[in-house]
């Protein structure tokens, strides 16, 4: 081999290639791999050629000994590559945030006096707003307008703003402006997130007391000299703008919502589903977060450094326990007709707590309730349905003796005594638990299940007698103004930290399992979101910080040869950002909060 090659491995198609050192990412994909699978299948289906499958996408980025790099990265050393496209979590997340980031120039060129807030994620997208910004005359750190009340002034959109938006996103697409990510010092930074109107980005970096700082720039060369747009994204972006030629921009509430592409075709758009109960809990929480004042990553932390962790922790716990009242009065309100309390969320979202809070609250107002678990009502293993996989299929609805579970609620409500079932599951069998319930008149019934917002479920119950609660973590707390923070992340650190406390499963194990988590969630839960009564929100504003303490350390145990590795590296450099509590700022955390289901100490 020549002294300036280096041996490289392509993990797409599973061959070895002597490159000059120095090769670029990008220069190497042109050589062996421009196009990748369009599907999600196994997530990216490993070494199958492109040429063999229907539709290809274009690549996006790479896996470099099982770290996420962009394709400007140049190669001193062999390593072992994978080439990403959208058909990879990674690969998307790299396409959404090069989205945003010609949204932000799009608002920028359309809007210079105004500030682009990317608000949180909607289940067809990211939720944005266009905000007014205070006048200042004092410099260029202007902040978001607030109202009397303390929100944020919105700038409202009508079907011709909307249309200009989409149209000039694509002018920008078309020109395939190069993206390019520079070093700088902290305080030229700084000074560019200030003059952008920018204040949560600007006050994040000074959090941070680091000396430079990365910021990317669309460029864009003109008679008069370069024209570029800055700002900082938390990961790749693609190396030019012309790579985002999918989206689609749809009006919603004040604001509107960025939509991309479908996972496992890239031709079509997320479709629009205006799920109107989840956005505003979303929004109700970021205008609580505008209001008390912490609505990014930077404004947090430096509350944490002014020693305001403990007051914080008082504050959330106050506000939960505020909304744990409100929905337990709703069910004595209405406790002459519904006798179930049905609660249902995705992973890690807090429903055990949650039905023990909310059972506390409603026998505050003279309730008395009665628990029975779901999963009592499993079928025998051998009657569980298989997937596609030909594996049991556990979170199938048919996984459930239906006719029992709708026999015995109807018993249940009739006044009748039943016999509570009790799932084995060593034995994969149902038992009898020798438990009989009836319900009397102050007694109200609450179960939880993933399937207990599928009316479905309860198909030969009259749903008059049903009351349903959908309980997950919304964040809208946000990383900066157009850098939301993933509801998902959030709840798979959540479930990383109790899962290695209270069952021993590796970090690794947990990220590993997270696709079939979330795949699940899609099709049994998140439909069904909108059959709530009421929504709880499990989201606590202090969380990161504390989760920081314990999930940092197990992610630090992965190695780098494990495929977890790239989520792990992803995971950290995000909790990076965040500064975490002390021991005795975590000490502080009640004893009946949600966060003591999943770092211990709970009372409940």
């Amino acid at each position: 081999m020549e002294d300036n090659k280096i041996r490289i491995h392509c993990i797409n198609n599973g061959n070895y290639y002597d490159v000059a050192q120095g090769t670029t990412l990008s220069e190497f994909s042109k050589e062996v791999c421009t196009m990748l699978p369009d599907t999600d299948d196994e997530r990216y289906r490993k070494g199958v050629p492109a040429s063999n499958c229907e539709a290809t996408v274009p690549v996006l980025a790479a896996l470099v000994d099982h770290q996420l790099k962009e394709l400007d990265f140049r190669m001193m050393m062999p390593h072992e590559v994978e080439f990403i496209g959208y058909n990879h979590p990674d690969g998307r997340r790299t396409y959404i945030r090069s989205l945003c980031f010609v949204l932000q120039k799009t608002v920028r060129d359309l809007y210079p006096d105004k500030t682009l807030v990317i608000d949180y994620s909607l289940p067809s997208g990211l939720y944005c707003e266009i905000r007014e910004r205070e006048k200042s005359t004092s410099g260029p750190a202007e902040a978001q307008a607030k109202n009397e009340d303390g929100e944020p002034v919105i700038h409202h959109l009508n079907v011709q703003d909307l249309a200009e938006i989409r149209s000039r996103m694509q002018e920008i697409v078309k020109e395939n402006l190069p993206i390019v990510k520079r070093k700088l010092t902290s305080n030229e930074a700084i000074s560019i997130f200030e003059e952008n109107g920018q204040p949560v980005k600007a006050r994040l970096v000074k959090s941070l007391g680091r000396y430079t700082f990365s910021v990317y720039f669309i460029e864009k060369q003109t008679s008069g000299g370069m024209e570029s747009v800055a700002d900082t994204f938390y990961g790749p972006l693609v190396p030019s703008t012309g790579y985002l030629g999918c989206f689609a921009i749809s009006g919603f509430k004040d604001g509107f919502c960025l939509q991309y592409p479908m996972e496992g075709n890239t031709t079509k758009i997320e479709p629009m589903i205006k799920q109107s109960k989840i956005a505003a809990s979303l929004k109700r929480h970021s205008v609580w977060c505008t209001i008390i004042g912490v609505k990014g990553i930077g404004t947090l932390n430096r509350a944490i450094q002014r020693g305001e962790a403990v007051n914080l922790i008082n504050l959330a716990e106050a506000r939960h326990e505020r909304d744990y009242a409100e929905i337990a009065d709703l069910i004595y309100r209405q406790r002459a007709k519904t006798r179930i309390v049905f609660i249902a969320g995705p992973s890690s979202s807090g429903k055990t707590s949650t039905s023990l809070r909310l059972a506390v609250q409603c026998k505050v107002l003279g309730l008395n309730p009665k628990v029975i678990e779901l999963d009592n009502y499993f079928v025998d293993r051998d009657k569980t349905p298989r997937d596609e996989n030909g594996d049991y299929d556990f979170e199938s609805l048919r996984a459930m003796d239906l006719d029992l579970l709708n026999s015995q609620l109807n018993d249940l409500l009739a006044g009748k005594t039943v016999r509570i079932p009790k799932y084995n599951f060593k034995l994969g069998k149902r038992e009898d638990s020798g438990m009989s319930m009836t319900l009397e008149e102050k007694d109200i019934l609450i179960m939880e299940g993933i399937h207990a917002l599928n009316p479905e479920m309860t198909s030969a119950v009259d749903d008059s007698h049903i009351f349903r609660l959908y309980a997950s973590a919304l964040t809208s707390l946000s990383i900066d103004e157009n850098n939301n923070i993933s509801t998902s992340d959030n709840r798979l650190l959540r479930r990383m930290v109790r899962d290695n406390r209270v069952r021993g499963i590796t970090p690794e194990e947990t990220i590993m399992r997270w696709h079939s988590v979330r795949r699940g969630e899609n099709r049994n839960i998140f439909p069904f979101q909108e059959n709530a009564d009421a929504e709880f929100n499990s989201a606590l504003i202090f969380e990161l910080p504390m989760l920081k303490y314990y999930a940092e350390p197990l992610l630090r145990r992965i190695p780098s040869s494990s495929p977890a590795f790239s989520e792990a590296t992803r995971l950290l450099k995000f909790l990076d950002y965040i500064i975490a509590l002390s021991p005795d700022e975590i000490a502080a955390i009640p004893p009946t909060s949600i966060m003591r289901e999943f770092i211990g100490g709970q009372t409940l």
